[in-house]
């Protein structure tokens, strides 16, 4: 396992340091960036969430006119193919300051289960939560299956990143194994909602930085600690990680 660092930068105006790492099952090569410092790889991945979520007929739940300048973004996850094409991918929100800077909040809003959802959230907003948006993987991708795998990994490796205790992610009931394959577990007594319509029961998952292994499987735990490890090994004789948007505190320190 390794982590390449290239120079990126629109126009040869701006150069910054870009996270990779390369996924052992699927082959693909993850990304890690913000917006402001690849903003073409950035519009790139938000043209693969689109029209995925287009197929799906629910690219209003992508919300792309308000998340477009990447502001909102604190890093995002692409998963890339030796041509370049982008075919998966993430956002990453946080960590929040106030529960009320949690965007799912607005799907329980006036259903039930609301008010246990905010209250589980300030609970843990002390110890930093990290919410994953957009997530997507495209259907054409060879080795779907593994590249879904890595994604769902993504969101332990983001809110270590961001230097948060809890990764928090809504998704549609039928996604639930993939994320608990990689420690994600579903909030108790939290009724499903349908959103981002009738089509779906959406419910809210969790990741515990620090007990994630005990749910994780083997195999997903133990890439979880390659590419970990492998992120380490950039970051440390760097002494510093790539900048965040202002105000949310950048990477977090090894």
């Amino acid at each position: 396992m390794t982590v390449e660092t290239i120079a990126v930068g629109p126009g040869g105006t701006r150069d910054a340091e870009v996270l990779r790492f390369r996924d052992m099952h699927s082959g693909y090569v993850f990304h890690i960036a913000t917006p402001q410092a690849h903003p073409d790889l950035w519009r790139r991945y938000l043209h693969g969430a689109l029209r995925v979520y287009r197929h799906f007929g629910v690219d209003h739940a992508l919300e792309y006119d308000s998340v477009v300048d990447g502001h909102s973004t604190s890093l995002f996850f692409t998963a890339v193919d030796p041509a370049g094409a982008v075919l998966a991918g993430l956002r990453a929100q946080g960590p929040y300051g106030v529960a009320d800077e949690v965007h799912a909040l607005g799907a329980w809003a006036g259903r039930p289960g609301a008010d246990q959802l905010r209250t589980v959230v300030a609970e843990r907003i002390p110890e930093g939560i990290v919410e994953v948006k957009a997530v997507w993987v495209a259907r054409e991708a060879e080795h779907r299956t593994a590249l879904a795998a890595a994604v769902s990994r993504c969101v332990v490796h983001a809110a270590r990143l961001l230097d948060a205790r809890f990764g928090f992610v809504t998704t549609a009931t039928r996604n639930i194994g993939l994320y608990r394959s990689s420690g994600g577990y579903v909030a108790d007594r939290i009724p499903s909602v349908p959103y981002p319509d009738d089509r779906y029961r959406t419910v809210p998952l969790w990741w515990d930085i620090r007990t994630y292994r005990s749910l994780a499987t083997k195999l997903q735990s133990s890439l979880i600690a390659l590419e970990r490890a492998a992120l380490d090994a950039w970051l440390s004789p760097h002494g510093r990680a790539l900048s965040s948007r202002p105000g949310s505190g950048g990477l977090a320190q090894p």
